[in-house]
């Protein structure tokens, strides 16, 4: 791509001056170019920004409307699962229990089901300016973040209605809350980028999120898969998420160190091959989007 600028030269009549600015494709197979992010950081701040104010633009409850989607749930799984099937859960009430596993959670599906759809509802911005393209899904995986810390204080509330009080554990909440928006970032990368060339995947992606859950431990704990499965269940990455949740906030059950390493190395794969994937499709985002 070359980008023209006029420069005149001495006097009205001299002839402008045209300085080309030549923007190539990196060369690197994970040439990620997040020192160009960073210059861009205030245009990703934009993205952050807007995605937050339209969300809520208009509402008459606001960021009620984040709490009211995962205490709705709370109280279905409660009855389906707690009271009428008896799913154990692992000693503690389990509302909370619930509640624990679908703070993460829903902050997961969100982000992964706005950042999969994200470059195409930027097309005409893609289309018409350069930048990063890398700040589009990362933006849209930011974003819900804010939801999710807004949803953390129900969450307070919780612990502090029942009487759990938080231990040393908490002080890995920071890395497990990390590892959940790298997640939702590796798998991001694929579907955002596989969406440009077929939007089929936009219709997908909602209703494997939706099995996807009923794969994680968000309505029954881990514990209760057989250890002869529990290597193979870790590969599914909100696993060690959703469980390093609750022993991080509450103190209770234990992290299994191979699901915890399984989820862990599943992430680094999808992630790495996810920038790869990423940026080898880039090149043609404005051709085909």
């Amino acid at each position: 791509m070359k980008v023209a600028t006029s420069i005149a030269q001495d006097g009205l009549s001299s002839p402008a001056r045209l300085d080309w600015k030549v923007i190539e494709p990196r060369t690197g197979v994970f040439s990620v170019g997040m020192g160009e992010v960073w210059r861009y950081k205030e245009l990703l701040y934009f993205f952050i920004w807007r995605d937050i104010k339209v969300r809520y633009k208009q509402t008459a409850l606001g960021a009620l409307w984040v709490m009211l989607q995962p205490l709705c749930a709370m109280l279905i799984f409660t009855v389906v699962f707690g009271y009428f099937s008896k799913i154990p859960s692992d000693g503690l009430p389990y509302s909370i229990f619930a509640f624990t596993g679908l703070l993460p959670w829903t902050y997961f599906a969100q982000a992964v089901i706005r950042g999969s759809g994200s470059l195409v509802a930027g097309s005409d911005l893609i289309r018409k300016v350069y930048f990063p393209r890398l700040i589009v899904p990362l933006g849209a995986v930011v974003s819900p973040l804010v939801d999710f810390f807004i949803s953390f204080v129900v969450m307070a509330a919780l612990m502090g209605w029942f009487g759990i009080m938080p231990t040393a554990s908490i002080a890995a909440l920071p890395l497990f809350v990390l590892l959940s928006t790298v997640t939702a970032l590796a798998i991001t990368l694929w579907l955002s980028a596989l969406n440009v060339k077929y939007r089929d995947v936009g219709h997908i992606v909602p209703f494997a999120v939706q099995l996807l859950m009923f794969a994680s431990p968000v309505v029954y704990p881990a514990s209760i898969v057989p250890e002869a499965w529990r290597f193979i269940y870790g590969m599914n990455p909100m696993v060690a998420v959703i469980e390093g949740f609750r022993w991080a906030l509450l103190g209770k059950g234990s992290l299994d160190p191979a699901m915890l390493t399984m989820s862990t190395m599943v992430v680094a794969v999808l992630l790495c091959s996810g920038v790869w994937y990423f940026k080898r499709a880039e090149r043609t985002f404005a051709d085909i989007i």
